[in-house]
C-alpha cells in the first residue's frame, strides 16, 4: 500500500514537492492550501540554473519559458550610477540551463496545472489550514485541519503517513514543532515590491542591483505584454532601513498594499544605463510592503514522519535569488530521499542531513548580504562614486565574492552541469 503524503502549503515548495513525489512513484499525495483558491499573486522572482534544471527534469521548462525571460546579465551599480560589475548569467555563464525571470503567479500556475493534470483534480484542496499536529506512537503525524468554506466547514483531523510542512515563513507545521519560536526576527529594513509596464527601450535587457550602504534597488524585465504592444513587464524590489515602527504589520506578509509615493522620493534620480528607477516606480499601479525578516536556522527539520521544506524550513532574506530556487531543490531532494529509503522516517532524516547544513550556511550568507556586499564595499571605499572600479574593489575580490556565493547556493556552473543528483533510481520506491 502506497503511503499517503500530506503537504501543507500550495506555494512553489509544496506544489513542486507534489510533482516530484508523484514522479518518484508516490501517487497518493494531497496538497492543502489555506487560501480559498490558488491565485497568481506576488511579483517577480529569479530561478537560478540549478532550479531550472530540476523543473526541466519534471517536464515543465517549455511551459514556464512561454511567459518568462532568460536572464542573460546581472549588473551591480553604485547609487551614483557608476558600474561595479557585470556578470553573464545562465547559458552565457556556461550553464547548461538558463536563469529565468518569471512572475511568481505564472510559476505557481504552471505547477498547479501540472499537479491537477498528473495527480488529479482533487490533489489540491483549498480553503484548508493546518492548525496543529501531534506525533503518534509510530511516528506518524495527527494533523488538525480547519476547513474554512463549503460543506466541510469546521475542524477535522487526519493521520497521513507523512506530513510535509511547506506553509511558508509563518508555517503552522514549524510552529507546532517549535512552539517557543515566536515571530520571525526583523532586521529593521523595509522592502517594497511591485511590477510596472514599460516600453521595451526603457525596461532594460539586464538585471540590475544598485544602491549604497542603506538603500537598494533591484530591477529586471519579466515578460512582454501579450498584446504585442512592445511593452515589457518589469519587476522591482527596493529596501532601506525603516523610519517608523512597523510591529503592527504581520511579519512575512507580502500583501500589504502601500502607495508608491510613500518611498518614491528616496530613489529620485537613480538611473543606470538607461533604466530609471524613478520612471519604473511611477509606472506601477501599486506596491507591497513588508519588514525584511527571516528565520533563525533550526537544529532539526524532521520529527518522525514530519519534515519542513522551503521557507518553512529556512526562510532567508530576499538576497541572491534563492528563495524559490532552494524551495524547488528541497522538493526534489525530498522526493529522491523518499524513493531511496523504504522507511519514511529514515527518508526524511536523510533528506535533512543532505539539505539542512547547506541551507543554514546560505541563510547566514544572506545575513552577510551575499553577493550584494560589493555595493556596500564600493560605497564604503568610494562614497562619492568612482570612475574605475578596479581601484576600489579589485577584479579578483569581486570574482571571489560572486564565486563563493554561487558555490554556497550550488548554482555554480560545475555543480549545475554535473546534472541532477535527484533522479530517482530505476525500480524505486
Amino acid at each position: 500500500m502506497t503511503p499517503h503524503i500530506l503537504i501543507a502549503g500550495g506555494g512553489v515548495a509544496g506544489l513542486t514537492a507534489a510533482l516530484s513525489l508523484h514522479a518518484a512513484g508516490f501517487p497518493h499525495v494531497t496538497v492543502v492550501e489555506a487560501a480559498p483558491e490558488i491565485r497568481p499573486v506576488g511579483a517577480g522572482l529569479n530561478l537560478m540554473p540549478n532550479a531550472v534544471r530540476e523543473l526541466d527534469a519534471l517536464g515543465l521548462l517549455d511551459a514556464l519559458e512561454a511567459d518568462a525571460v532568460r536572464t542573460r546579465e546581472l549588473r551591480y551599480y553604485h547609487c551614483s550610477g557608476a558600474l561595479i560589475s557585470r556578470e553573464p548569467r545562465g547559458l552565457g555563464a556556461g550553464h547548461r540551463w538558463p536563469q529565468l525571470s518569471v512572475h511568481r503567479g505564472r510559476l505557481q500556475r504552471v505547477l498547479a496545472d501540472a499537479v491537477r493534470r498528473r495527480i488529479g483534480p482533487s490533489a489540491i484542496v483549498t480553503g484548508v489550514r493546518v492548525t496543529g499536529l501531534e506525533q503518534l506512537p509510530d511516528g506518524r503525524p495527527r494533523v488538525r485541519l480547519d476547513h474554512r468554506e463549503g460543506s466541510r466547514a469546521g475542524r477535522a483531523s487526519l493521520e497521513p503517513d507523512v506530513l510535509i510542512g511547506a506553509d511558508g515563513i509563518r508555517s503552522a507545521v514549524r510552529a507546532a514543532l517549535n512552539p517557543r519560536e515566536g515571530e520571525p526576527p526583523w532586521n529593521g529594513t523595509l522592502v517594497w515590491r511591485g511590477t510596472s509596464w514599460l516600453p521595451a527601450d526603457r525596461a532594460g535587457t539586464f538585471m540590475l542591483i544598485a544602491g549604497d550602504d542603506r538603500r537598494k534597488a533591484v530591477v529586471y524585465p519579466l515578460s512582454p505584454r501579450p498584446s504585442g504592444s512592445g511593452d515589457v513587464l518589469v519587476n522591482w524590489a527596493l529596501a532601506m532601513p525603516a523610519d517608523r515602527i512597523v510591529d503592527a504589520t504581520p511579519r512575512g506578509d507580502w500583501n500589504r498594499a502601500v502607495p508608491v509615493t510613500d518611498f518614491l522620493h528616496h530613489y529620485r534620480g537613480w538611473e543606470f544605463d538607461g533604466v530609471s528607477v524613478e520612471r519604473v516606480l511611477k509606472a506601477a499601479d501599486t506596491a507591497y510592503e513588508y519588514p525584511m525578516v527571516d528565520r533563525e536556522p533550526l537544529a532539526r527539520w524532521s520529527h518522525g514522519r514530519t519534515t519542513l521544506i522551503g521557507d518553512a524550513a529556512h526562510a532567508m532574506y530576499p538576497i541572491g535569488s534563492n528563495g524559490a530556487t532552494q524551495s524547488i531543490i528541497d522538493a526534489r531532494a525530498l522526493a529522491h530521499a523518499m524513493a531511496a529509503h523504504p522507511d519514511p522516517a529514515g527518508a526524511l532524516a536523510a533528506y535533512e542531513a543532505h539539505r539542512r547544513p547547506a541551507m543554514t550556511e546560505l541563510q547566514r550568507a544572506n545575513r552577510r548580504l551575499g553577493p550584494e556586499v560589493v555595493i556596500n564595499l564600493a560605497h564604503a571605499r568610494a562614497p562619492g562614486g568612482f570612475t574605475d572600479i578596479d581601484t576600489v574593489i579589485p577584479p579578483s575580490e569581486r570574482r571571489e565574492i560572486a564565486a563563493r556565493y554561487a558555490t554556497t547556493g550550488a548554482f555554480d556552473p560545475e555543480s549545475v552541469n554535473a546534472g541532477s543528483p535527484y533522479e530517482v533510481p530505476v525500480g524505486a520506491p
